[in-house]
Formats: C-alpha cells, sequence, structure tokens
C-alpha cells in the first residue's frame, strides 16, 4: 500500500479550488472539457476512478440540496468515500480554532470541500490544511457553479467565447464567479442590479482586466432591457441569499423590477435560454413561465453541478 505523503511536502504541492480568479483561462476551459467527459463517461463503460482509495471530507456549514448531492456522488463514482460533517459537528472556528481543524482533517482525508459563510474562514482553512481544500460555495463565490454554468452554455451553444450573457440580480456570489468565468472564456457578461448591489470593486476589476485579454467584456447596467437584449442567455438568482433574512423587505423592494419574465426574455435573442442556479422563487426573481418554459436549462445546470465537481474533485484530490 502506498505511503501518504509527508505533510510538508504535501502542503507545498497542493491545488485548492477557492475562486476561478486562481485559475488560468486554458485551465477554466480544461475544467469544463472535463466536466463533459466525466458526464459522457457516466453511463456505460467504466470510468477511471482517481479518487480510489481516498476520503473527502464534505464540510457542511449552510443548507444545500443540489451542492451536497452532487459532491457526495461525485466522490463515490470517482471511488472516494465522503465523509460528512455540519456545523454542529465541529463548530467550525468556534468550537476549536481553523487551524486546529485543518491539522486534526488533513491526517485523516485526502481532500476538504466546504460549504461554508465567510470566504476568509474558507481561505484560512486552506492556508492551514495540507490537503486540498474546494469552495462549494462562500458569500462571496461560488466557483463550482460556475463550472457547471460554463459546460452548460457549452452545451447548448457549442462554444464559450463571443457568447453574450446577462445577470439580472444581485451582484452576489453567483454573479462574482459567473462574470469572472465569463470573462476567462471570452464571453460578453452584462449585470443589472439596482444602485448598492453591484458586484464587489475588486471582483469587477479583475474580470474586467481578463476579458480585456480574451476578447469579452463586462458591464454594470441599471435597466434589465439593456442587459438583456440580444443576450444568449438570461441568468438570474435569489434576491435574499442563505443570512440575508433580515434584508428581506428592503431586497425585494429594491429588486421589484427585475423578474425575469416573458417580457424581459422577448428582448433577448429568439434563440436565448434562461439560467437559475437555484432554488428559485417563482413569482420573485422569475415567473413560473420562464423557468417551466422550452428556454429554461435550469435543471440542466442542476445536473451538470455532478460532472463539474467530478472535474474539481479529480483534478485537486485525484491529481488527474
Amino acid at each position: 500500500m502506498a505511503l501518504r505523503m509527508p505533510l510538508h511536502e504535501l502542503r507545498g504541492g497542493k491545488r485548492d479550488f477557492l475562486t476561478l480568479g486562481d485559475y488560468s483561462a486554458a485551465e477554466v476551459t480544461g475544467l469544463v472539457d472535463a466536466a463533459a467527459r466525466w458526464k459522457a463517461l457516466r453511463r456505460g463503460s467504466a470510468a477511471d476512478r482517481p479518487l480510489l482509495g481516498k476520503s473527502v471530507a464534505l464540510l457542511f456549514l449552510k443548507p444545500s440540496l443540489r451542492t451536497r448531492v452532487s459532491c457526495d456522488v461525485a466522490i463515490s463514482e470517482l471511488g472516494g468515500h465522503p465523509v460528512h460533517l455540519t456545523g454542529g459537528d465541529i463548530g467550525f472556528g468556534h468550537r476549536e480554532p481553523i487551524a486546529d481543524i485543518a491539522h486534526v482533517l488533513e491526517r485523516m482525508v485526502d481532500g476538504i470541500v466546504v460549504r461554508g459563510h465567510d470566504h476568509g474562514e474558507l481561505a484560512d482553512l486552506a492556508r492551514y490544511a495540507a490537503v486540498p481544500v474546494i469552495n462549494a460555495l462562500t458569500a462571496r463565490f461560488h466557483p463550482m457553479q460556475a463550472v457547471a454554468d460554463l459546460l452548460t452554455l457549452r452545451e447548448r451553444f457549442g462554444h464559450l467565447a463571443g457568447l453574450r450573457l446577462a445577470f439580472i440580480g444581485d451582484g452576489n456570489n453567483v454573479a462574482h464567479s459567473l462574470m469572472l468565468a465569463a470573462a476567462r472564456t471570452g464571453m460578453h457578461f452584462t449585470i443589472a442590479c439596482p444602485e448598492g448591489y453591484a458586484p464587489e470593486a475588486e471582483v469587477l476589476a479583475q474580470a474586467e482586466s481578463w476579458a480585456a485579454d480574451t476578447g469579452g467584456s463586462v458591464r454594470v447596467v441599471r435597466a434589465p432591457a439593456e442587459a438583456a437584449a440580444a443576450a444568449d442567455a438570461v441568468y438570474t438568482d435569489v434576491w435574499v441569499s442563505m443570512g440575508q433574512d433580515d434584508e428581506t423587505a428592503a431586497r425585494e423592494a429594491a429588486f421589484r423590477g427585475y423578474v425575469v419574465d416573458s417580457a424581459l426574455m422577448g428582448v433577448a435573442a429568439p434563440h436565448a435560454v434562461f439560467m437559475h442556479d437555484l432554488p428559485a422563487h417563482r413569482g420573485l426573481e422569475v415567473t413560473a413561465e420562464v423557468i417551466d418554459g422550452p428556454r429554461s436549462v435550469a435543471f440542466e445546470q442542476a445536473e451538470n453541478r455532478l460532472h463539474a465537481a467530478k472535474a474539481i474533485l479529480a483534478l485537486v484530490v485525484g491529481g488527474a
């Protein structure tokens, strides 16, 4: 049986997946390619098992459906063993320091997937842990979702460069990662949001710089119709994310004019698709006729979370 690599060597050579900002354009495209391959391999002949004999901790500090199931199934189908932990199990950053949690887990598992709150805490865990750490959502980024979104778009259109993607709503974690993903792949990304709800300036600047290199573009506008005009895809997300319950009334008032309905889809390109990372609130950010209609690819996105998770886990934990 192969011996585990010494911790001091592993810490220096490991690769985390915290944000797409840490990955080159070629690497982002490579993840999409890998996700497509894992999707094709799922049925029929047996696929490779790069996680065979490996255990991966799943630290879920927030409720989850798609992320938990996709990561659990991905680890299992790649030959690994998922170890489920909740905030109550470990008291992340409260019952014991993050460094201690990292040093305990690195001696027992081969990788750590975290769905948490503060992105700084995730970065601290990655800094201390000698095994790879994967971001399955923080308040600032959701890069696993973005890889699934890129795969969904490429399946529909056959390419990514040059596509026009409109995001209607809050400049949140989903918007941040999607904007970076679009910029890395030469897409034209426009977000329409009310004043005070734009993406973070630092993330926006990074995306604009990348878009300049790839032939894409990034814009922030106020009017949803301006963003959706001639778009190939119209994307939205919930107006009130987990942990923002005390802002519900203010947010619903601010976003009242940002509903994706048939009229807004009507200004997009005739072939345009509707996208949503789910869960969706019909009658708030999107109407039922849009998300349940023939132009919606929301459930294709949900399925592709599994294949994105496989690509990421195989790369950073399995080395494949």
